[in-house]
């Protein structure tokens, strides 16, 4: 007789399950302090993805050649931040990091900015890397952030 056993931690399907990253409390204290006191709340928490991704989307709004550096800038240090984060919550290289999970939002949003300041900076490989990236953590992320990039564009 055959006896089985099951992972009962694994995901469906048997791949990775999707990481959550725990909050971030950069986010209560941006709503709670407002826009006046945004720099005091990077400040305050420079291990915020989010607060790296803020600073990179608002770098790349100003469509200039030093808003691109900067914002390239910005979005690799939110990026790898976020690196650092999922890691320390289980993330070994592969599997989801759902774009439903407001905490994953920085992380996610910092990966899209470094694609698109890659982009307007002329590093297409970096470019892709970014985006497939994005892609293989969570394709509702990368179809939002895309669509809302695109919008912006006009």
């Amino acid at each position: 007789m055959t006896e089985t056993h099951r992972n009962l931690l694994a995901a469906p399907g048997g791949g990775p399950a999707p990481t959550l990253l725990p909050p971030d409390p950069a986010a209560a204290e941006l709503v709670e302090r407002g826009q006046e006191h945004f720099l005091d709340v990077v400040r305050h928490h420079p291990e915020s993805s989010l607060c790296w991704a803020l600073l990179a989307e608002a770098a790349l709004a100003t469509r200039t050649p030093e808003g691109d550096l900067g914002a390239y800038a910005y979005a690799r240090t939110g990026y790898h931040r976020g690196l650092d984060a999922l890691r320390r919550a289980g993330w070994r290289g592969t599997g989801p990091v759902p774009w439903e999970h407001q905490p994953n939002q920085g992380f996610l949003r910092a990966l899209w900015a470094l694609a698109l300041a890659a982009e307007r900076i002329g590093e297409a490989p970096e470019h892709e890397r970014c985006a497939q990236f994005l892609r293989d953590c969570s394709e509702p992320a990368y179809a939002h952030l895309s669509a809302a990039s695109a919008a912006v564009r006009g």
